[in-house]
């Protein structure tokens, strides 16, 4: 009896032991699991002035490849001339231009769209983002097209009145809500072209809202810097604009898609 009494302690003994094993095993494996499903999750950073596949099957293409100037000329030009050059992943402007000279336009010609860009100024910067753009007789690309208005809000040394300021429609509609992020550090802004309505974009945030070719739109041409350019504003269609305003600033991840 005492011998029958032992094995079945000793077996017990042995069946609690592997049971134990067994448990331990399955947590630990569990965890790898675990640990594998969170590397996975990680988000992988991606690449300057690329699209992913979505954005392509949704209609996005790229204006700059991150390696060239290639897509863009000086406004009334043949190629872009010296200055606008690429540093690193962007397109930059040398900062010699003043209130005429010095800007690039795109190739291409766009009616209805939606633009969207990242860019970056230095201390004290100014600078814009114009569209609908002409050339010929113009002296310059704000004689024709609207401008979104990019500037270090913060640092520039000057007041600056409030349709002055960053993602205003410059001369015309100031921003609401604006909220700018410091000289040095990247920004993004976007503008939605549909018929006459535009929307202007700043860092996610909507911050002007207008119609073009209105009785509305008219008055604040005349009532603005603007009443001495009697095509401004007028054409639907035209090229995109970047300007270099005596102050260097970087630009990437210039995609747009038509609407």
């Amino acid at each position: 009896m005492k011998i029958k009494y032992v094995l079945l302690l000793v077996f017990g003994v042995l069946f609690s032991f592997s049971v134990l094993v067994d448990c331990i095993h399955k947590k630990d494996k569990s965890n790898e699991n675990q640990d594998s499903a969170s590397e996975i999750a990680m988000p992988v950073e991606k690449q300057p002035n690329t699209l992913t596949e979505a954005e392509k099957a949704d209609g996005w293409k790229l204006l700059f490849n991150g390696k060239t100037t290639k897509g863009w000329r000086a406004f009334n030009k043949e190629s872009i001339g010296s200055g606008w050059a690429v540093e690193g992943d962007c397109l930059v402007a040398p900062g010699k231009g003043g209130d005429i000279g010095g800007d690039v336009v795109s190739e291409e010609q766009f009616e209805n769209f939606d633009l969207k860009l990242e860019w970056k100024v230095t201390k004290g910067g100014n600078s814009g983002i114009f569209f609908h753009v002409l050339e010929g007789d113009y002296p310059a690309v704000y004689a024709t097209g609207p401008e979104y208005q990019l500037i270090d809000d913060i640092g520039f040394p000057a007041k600056l009145e409030d349709w002055q300021t960053t993602g205003a429609n410059y001369a015309m509609d100031p921003p609401e809500n604006a909220q700018i992020k410091p000289a040095g550090e990247w920004n993004t802004s976007e503008i939605t072209v549909n018929g006459p309505h535009v929307v202007h974009y700043l860092n996610g945030v909507k911050v002007v809202e207008y119609d073009l070719w209105t009785k509305e739109w008219e008055e604040k041409v005349k009532n603005s810097k603007w009443k001495d350019y009697p095509d401004y504003g007028k054409a639907k269609k035209g090229h995109l604009g970047l300007q270099d305003h005596g102050n260097k600033i970087y630009f990437r991840n210039i995609k747009i898609k038509e609407l």
